[in-house]
């Protein structure tokens, strides 16, 4: 099924939002970063700085293959810290642990929407 001309539009909206939360509420994004990382805030800065970047390149055509990639990059870079939230609920218990779980086969299914509408090339 081809992508609707808005699909890439709504990906750019819902990437440069979520980057710039990044920078809006740094330190809820710092929990998320697995403990064996270092360097908490620079990890959470530098991927606020690609969801951003990479949710301007879906907006513009000429930009959307490359940028669909990077996206598909970023959010297998990030699963990790998905994981990490699911198996430590504990310390995020103003969210329901179910919510936490559920959230990691949705980004199978962002994934998979990315790739449809930004990759994906069209005959």
């Amino acid at each position: 099924m081809k992508p609707s001309a808005l699909q890439p539009y709504a990906i750019a909206a819902l990437f440069v939002a979520a980057g710039a939360a990044h920078f809006v509420w740094p330190g809820a994004y710092e929990k998320i970063v697995p403990p064996y990382l270092p360097e908490r805030r620079r990890l959470v800065e530098i991927s606020g700085v690609f969801e951003i970047l990479g949710g301007l390149g879906a907006a513009v055509p000429a930009m959307r293959r490359p940028a669909g990639w990077g996206l598909i990059a970023l959010l297998v870079a990030v699963f990790p810290a998905n994981v990490y939230m699911a198996t430590a609920a504990a310390r995020f218990a103003a969210i329901p642990a179910w919510t936490l779980y559920a959230r990691l086969p949705l980004q199978l299914l962002l994934l998979g929407w990315i790739y449809e509408t930004l990759v994906r090339r069209r005959g």
